[in-house]
Order: structure tokens, then C-alpha cells, then sequence
């Protein structure tokens, strides 16, 4: 494939705006660990949310994740070629070559969880919703193309703009919280998975499916913004009006997220001071 162009910003942000931080992947490359996240997810929160990213690297218990949560205004979990492995579900064993991830798992499940519990804004993409699934006690499908009926979720092969390209419609909810933020029940999304949710975590609420009733978007219960898609909404975001809406949403959250946490510590500055 072409090389891509440098990614350049289509705006600069303040000085305030919110911080989001953003797991990463660790990948073994000429002999050594690397931990990446993909560009397109930092470009996303910077012109579709208006935040600053914040890559945490996937070092597992080493990395403090309460300590990280004090300074970030809300958590993206990205899309990743890996799989959550089985063992934190006790799925069915999965396909011989699934490509696993146990540094990013050691860190986005605690993270999904102690981010819910501030109730801070979270948004989950692909492998991200297959986490949040798994991180609030449900189960995944390993081959979802394999069970009857189900389409062919795996995506085309070719280019990255075909790869990436509208694949299925996408039905929500009437009255859901998608629906309300993309001023619609329906639309076309692209697909690029092999697994899917099976039980549902506790607390998640569908919000919409594919045609053949694959769960493709779904909310935390009673919490201000805690979301997760299965397709790629972060693919060239600025090009596709309901992919800006998701992330201005999340933008939107995490800047009164922000607010708070920043009265917060001001408040507890003051504090001190006046006990000193």
C-alpha cells in the first residue's frame, strides 16, 4: 500500500481543551516490543472532539491507571488487528491464528472499569466495544461470519479507503441516545471484524444492530457518556458527518468533564493552602 501523506491539523486547539488518553497497542517489530496507536484515532479527537490525545502505553499492573484517570477528561479504547483474549471471558477457544495483546488487555479492562466508576466519558471502537463488553461481564463471538445467518463482517480486502468503505446499514434504536445524535434511526457503516458481542455486559444497552442483528452500537447505563461502536467511525472522520457527530458528542462530554475536574482540583489547591 501507499505510504501515507503526513497527517497535518484542520485546527489548533486552546490551551485548555480536554485531555483524552489513549491505550495503546504493543507490537512485535524487528525484534522488539513497540506500543503504537494508530494515527487516525488521535486525528479524530483532535478535529472531530477538539481534545488533546494522550497515548498510555500497555504495561499492564505497572501502569497506574487511577493515577492517569486524575489528569485526563475521558478514555477512547481503539480498534486494534488483536483480540481480548479468551481467558477473561471463558469464551470458546479462539481460531489458531488470532492475533493476541495481553499488555493492552492487563490495561484497558481495569481502565474501562475505573473510568466508569468517576463516570468519565469513554468511547470504544471496535476491539474497544468488544473490551467494554468483556470488562462488564459479557461474552464474545470469535467467528461471527461462521454462525448462520450472519453476514460477512471481516471487510474487503484492497486499499484502506476499501477496506474502510460503507458496508451495511446500521438500524437504531427509536429514541436511543445514537439516534439522538446522529438525527436519525438509520444509516451505513463499514465493517472490519471477526468477533461480536454474545451475552451482553451488565449495564450495556443495545442501540443498534446490522441487518442480520449483530450488535453494533451500545451504551453504558446511567452514565453522561459512555459509548461503544463496532465499526470504524474514526476512518477519515472529517469526511463523514455522523462520524464528526460522535466524536463532537464525545468531544462535548469530556469538555464538561473537564470543567469539573479542574473546579476539583482548584478547590482542593485551596484547601491546602488554608490548612498550611
Amino acid at each position: 500500500m501507499t505510504k501515507p501523506a503526513p497527517y497535518r491539523l484542520q485546527q489548533t486547539l486552546p490551551a485548555d481543551a480536554p485531555i483524552i488518553a489513549v491505550p495503546m497497542c504493543v507490537k512485535y517489530i524487528d525484534g522488539q516490543n513497540y506500543h503504537t496507536v494508530g494515527e487516525k484515532y488521535l486525528s479524530a479527537l483532535i478535529d472531530g472532539s477538539g481534545a488533546y490525545p494522550l497515548s498510555y502505553p500497555a504495561l499492564g499492573a505497572a501502569m497506574p491507571v487511577e493515577a492517569l484517570l486524575d489528569h485526563v477528561d475521558g478514555v477512547l479504547f481503539t480498534g486494534s488487528p488483536s483480540n481480548v483474549a479468551v481467558e477473561h471471558y471463558n469464551g470458546d477457544p479462539d481460531r489458531d491464528d488470532s492475533p493476541q495483546d495481553p499488555g493492552r488487555d492487563a490495561v484497558t479492562l481495569p481502565l474501562i472499569r475505573a473510568a466508569l466508576a468517576r463516570d468519565m466519558p469513554l468511547f470504544a471502537i471496535c476491539r474497544g466495544f468488544q473490551e467494554l463488553n468483556v470488562a462488564l461481564g459479557g461474552t464474545l463471538h470469535t467467528r461471527i461470519h461462521e454462525l448462520p445467518g450472519k453476514l460477512d463482517h471481516r471487510g474487503a480486502d484492497g486499499t484502506y479507503d476499501e477496506i474502510y468503505k460503507p458496508a451495511h446499514p446500521l438500524q437504531l434504536e427509536p429514541a436511543s441516545y445514537f439516534a439522538e445524535i446522529l438525527k436519525t434511526e438509520q444509516t451505513v457503516i463499514n465493517s472490519v471484524h471477526w468477533q461480536a458481542i454474545d451475552r451482553l455486559g451488565n449495564g450495556l444497552v443495545v442501540e443498534g444492530r446490522a441487518p442480520d442483528g449483530v450488535i453494533e452500537a451500545v451504551r453504558v447505563s446511567a452514565k453522561r457518556f459512555a459509548m461503544g461502536v463496532q465499526w470504524h467511525p474514526e476512518y477519515r472522520c472529517i469526511d463523514n458527518p455522523d462520524s464528526m457527530e460522535l466524536f463532537r458528542a464525545f468531544g462535548a462530554a469530556a469538555r464538561a468533564y473537564a470543567t469539573e475536574r479542574r473546579a476539583r482540583m482548584a478547590g482542593a489547591k485551596s484547601a491546602k493552602g488554608q490548612a498550611a
